[in-house]
């Protein structure tokens, strides 16, 4: 009785998954007719890639002065003679012409192997933000674009919701303010840009590390021990971005390590980010007051879904409330497994990955690193590509003799599987390196193209819009991670599995 029931709820669900598949099938072949109704010619690859340091900060220069020309030329608009196009339109194409090229200045300062390179890039950012902090306090474009928004023309809703955005955004810029305050406004939002290029370029440089014997580092996988470097001395040495710091706090059995690689981690650049970021929150605190906000909060809340810091509260509250017992319990779980096995030693965050490791495994009887075996990068990589071609139907093929700014990094065209027509392309730069950005992320490089470690190629790629800003991933932040986070509920489903695993040994044999 008991293996009927079980075979009719394994029914429903095989029922239920390929009905939600079809579903999305359905669609995505729906969504992508649009999108080809829409497409305006093939997309090509206008990224530049490679560039020496002078032509970085030759190219940035060039941005700057076409940007200007742009924005003088609708500056002098009688209010009027004010039309969509002469006001709303050349800014909307400088928007588009200009976003790969700012990109091609920008790009570097997150992967480029040259240290020179990179900071010409974090210099050509600099420039290029000072230059567009000037923009956003043009009062003269401002008042035109002003006056178009104020005579009330019939607009199709993407370029309406495109008119509204700019007169907020040279709002939220303080473009409204008496000269005096805005003057302050400018000083001290080019100030806010200053201190968020050091802080992320601190963090890119940085290069702090700590010795270990092999006993320290007891528990972690012999391949992760040989890959680290040796001192003359025999020590190993350990850096502080996460490709070492995330296995050592998972796997190492030795407490006082754990300890030194987590302090290690949580004071990168201690003592110079702490103090731009101590100037961080008295200048956006100063900045929203400038503009009539409470607090930086409800500034940085009032273009996101959330809207309100009253809103983002009540949910955190709600949520606390609902999982704080929960949490409790577990939490003392992840204790006494401690105390079984290091005594009375105090539980700190250090121990957190470490035990919530262990308690799964010794829950669900799971030994990760012959899980492990079972997913290469090669397989994963290919099965997730075909899993996309699947669902959305698409079609992806490996650019062959790409130019790369890496040997590890690969170039994908994209392609609408119905009718062959190329949709854009991604580059994929999957491994840790010196001077690389040390995260996942995303970058739209432009429309229809992007530079990407996650799950969200197909949401930009598959973006089909008229105005570049709003194209892709160029979406509210608070909902920018929605379809990656559907889409890694698909690891749930065994047939997914299967299409993105295979033994290594066999797949590195065929």
């Amino acid at each position: 009785m008991q293996a009927k029931m079980k075979t009719k709820k394994t029914q429903k669900q095989l029922v239920a998954f390929a009905l939600a598949t079809a579903l999305a099938f359905m669609a995505a072949r729906a969504l992508l007719s649009l999108f080809r109704s829409r497409r305006k010619g093939c997309p090509e690859i206008k990224i530049r890639i490679n560039l020496t340091t002078s032509e970085i900060l030759n190219l940035a220069d060039c941005i700057v002065s076409k940007s200007k020309k742009i924005h003088d030329s609708v500056a002098v608009v009688p209010l009027d003679k004010v039309a969509y196009s002469n006001v709303i339109m050349p800014l909307a194409e400088l928007e588009a012409e200009q976003s790969y090229l700012v990109q091609s200045c920008l790009l570097p300062r997150m992967v480029a192997t040259s240290k020179d390179v990179r900071e010409a890039s974090v210099e050509a950012e600099k420039i290029i933000d000072a230059h567009n902090v000037k923009c956003s306090m043009r009062e003269d474009v401002y008042l035109v674009v002003k006056a178009f928004a104020a005579r009330g023309e019939w607009l199709d809703p993407e370029a309406q919701r495109y008119v509204n955005r700019l007169v907020r955004e040279f709002e939220r810029r303080g473009v409204h303010l008496t000269s005096g305050k805005r003057e302050e406004f400018e000083r001290v939002k080019t100030r806010i840009g200053e201190l968020c290029n050091r802080f992320v370029n601190n963090l890119n440089e940085e290069g702090r590390y700590l010795l270990f014997k092999e006993s320290d580092l007891a528990g972690l996988p012999s391949n992760f021990i040989k890959s680290l470097d040796k001192t003359e001395n025999g020590k190993l040495r350990v850096n502080d971005k996460p490709t070492h710091t995330y296995p050592i706090l998972r796997h190492c059995k030795v407490g006082a390590t754990r300890k030194a690689v987590a302090v290690a981690k949580d004071q990168r650049c201690l003592t110079e980010n702490t103090k731009i970021l101590e100037e961080l929150v008295q200048l956006r605190h100063k900045m929203a007051r400038l503009l009539g906000y409470s607090n930086y909060a409800e500034y940085a809340l009032e273009n996101q879904m959330a809207k309100t810091p009253f809103k983002v509260m009540e949910f955190l509250v709600d949520i606390s409330e609902n999982i704080s017992k929960s949490a409790a319990k577990e939490l003392q779980r992840l204790r006494d497994l401690k105390r079984e096995e290091e005594g009375e030693a105090v539980f700190g965050m250090e121990d957190l990955q470490y035990y919530m490791h262990k308690a799964e495994e010794l829950e669900f009887e799971i030994d990760y690193a012959t899980v492990k075996q079972y997913f290469p990068v090669d397989s994963v990589t290919s099965g997730i590509l075909r899993i996309y071609e699947q669902l959305f139907c698409l079609k992806f093929e490996t650019v062959q003799e790409a130019e790369v700014w890496h040997p590890d990094v690969s170039l994908y065209s994209v392609f609408d599987s119905s009718c062959n027509q190329l949709l854009g392309f991604f580059y994929l730069d999957m491994y840790t390196r010196d001077g690389k950005f040390s995260h996942a992320c995303v970058i739209a490089l432009q429309d229809g193209c992007l530079m990407q470690n996650g799950t969200h190629q197909v949401h930009h790629i598959c973006s089909r819009v008229s105005l570049a800003k709003f194209s892709g991933i160029r979406v509210e932040s608070d909902f920018v991670e929605l379809s990656s986070q559907l889409l890694e509920n698909l690891c749930h489903e065994s047939e997914i599995l299967k299409m993105m695993s295979g033994f290594y040994k066999v797949t590195t044999d065929s």
